[in-house]
């Protein structure tokens, strides 16, 4: 069978209920960028577009990849990321109080989200590798939760929370699927409690007032809480059909801030109401539903340990933003897949649906499971 052949099979055989859904959900996207403005491409819908074409790109690219390929270069991909993260520590961009950036003058990329792509098929490969009744064993435990330490760490001293907490999400539920024994998370969840007091002591000032925001938005309604107010106003507003687009008062009156990236969703249910956010969490449903359905189904571990981050990534993000948006957890800064304006993250989103479709394509791939067999 010729490459081209071979290329045409594998689109052929990607999971099209996936990319259906992919694509309506960066449609919408596009569509609340443009009420975001008013009702103009610029300055929001037109990036998101063109950023969009791109992740396609890479989205079509990265799914009709061997596995294989994956496996073998898991490490220097993480080794890519984790100089773009000491890069960023040492010379990054500033932008709004915080160093995540690394302007590259045409563009600027936030490393952080591709580390955790990186993070994801590096601890795909390791878990592979090991066998599964050995997984719990300390000696083998140590090389990941290093893996995980040195970007969770280095995105913290950004500062970036939220990343830094869907970063170790994302690891927990790999080591999870991989074997790791139910004490362990025991330990974890009790030792977090515990040191929680402790732990306060260590966050910005901003990050602590997010929390007494949460606990209590009306104590500065002008002020640190005056985001979440102007949000679940603007979800109350919207009823069950909403407004109409382009007729948020909320939203088109800039009543709500950061309403093209981190309170995407408040448009949606200000503008389409109550219908048009279950539209877009059945859409968030279904991917994450097929991304469950993976982490059991494929005949290589691999597969579905790489299925297993990639779900877990988008649940992180869904739930934590729509849960931020409607007052149900502290403002954490982050954004929605497809949705939320952001090139780096626009485009990590698009590949992390790219390695999820690789994962289905050749999820009946048999991968040897030692490390001569694949070099």
């Amino acid at each position: 069978m010729s490459r081209k052949n071979t290329i045409l099979t594998r689109l052929a055989d990607l999971n099209w209920i996936i990319m259906i859904c992919t694509l309506s959900l960066c449609f919408i996207g596009i569509m609340m960028q443009y009420s975001a403005a008013g009702g103009a491409m610029e300055p929001w819908a037109k990036p998101h577009l063109i950023r969009f074409c791109m992740g396609l790109v890479l989205l079509l690219a990265i799914s009709i990849i061997p596995l294989q390929f994956y496996v073998r270069m898991a490490y220097p991909i993480y080794g890519v990321c984790m100089a773009m993260l000491i890069f960023v520590e040492v010379a990054g961009y500033i932008g709004m109080g915080a160093q995540r950036w690394i302007n590259l003058g045409f563009i600027q990329i936030q490393p952080s989200e591709f580390m955790k792509l990186a993070l994801i098929v590096a601890l795909a490969r390791y878990f592979h590798f090991a066998r599964p009744g050995d997984v719990s064993h300390p000696l083998i435990l140590i090389p990941p939760l290093i893996m995980i330490a040195l970007p969770v760490a280095l995105i913290l001293k950004q500062p970036n929370l939220g990343t830094a907490t869907i970063t170790c999400f994302i690891a927990g539920m790999i080591l999870f699927m991989a074997g790791l024994r139910w004490q362990y998370f025991a330990a974890v969840i009790v030792a977090g409690m515990i040191a929680a007091p402790i732990g306060w002591q260590f966050l910005h000032d901003y990050q602590k007032q997010r929390v007494m925001t949460f606990l209590d938005p009306s104590q500065d309604p002008l002020g640190s809480g005056y985001n979440i107010t102007q949000s679940m106003i603007a979800i109350g507003s919207g009823g069950f059909f909403g407004k109409g687009f382009l007729q948020g008062s909320q939203g088109q009156l800039d009543f709500l801030p950061e309403k093209q990236t981190d309170f995407i969703f408040t448009m949606v249910a200000e503008e389409l109401g109550y219908a048009g956010g279950l539209v877009v969490l059945l859409l968030f449903a279904v991917i994450l539903g097929y991304g469950l359905a993976l982490t059991v189904r494929p005949r290589n571990r691999f597969a579905a340990l790489l299925a297993t981050g990639i779900t877990g990534m988008f649940f992180a993000h869904i739930f934590i933003n729509v849960a931020m948006v409607m007052g149900l957890v502290p403002v954490v800064g982050v954004p929605l897949p497809f949705l939320s304006y952001g090139g780096t993250f626009m485009l990590s989103s698009m590949m992390g649906i790219g390695l999820l479709m690789s994962a289905y394509i050749h999820r009946d791939t048999h991968l040897h499971r030692n490390i001569r067999g694949l070099i």
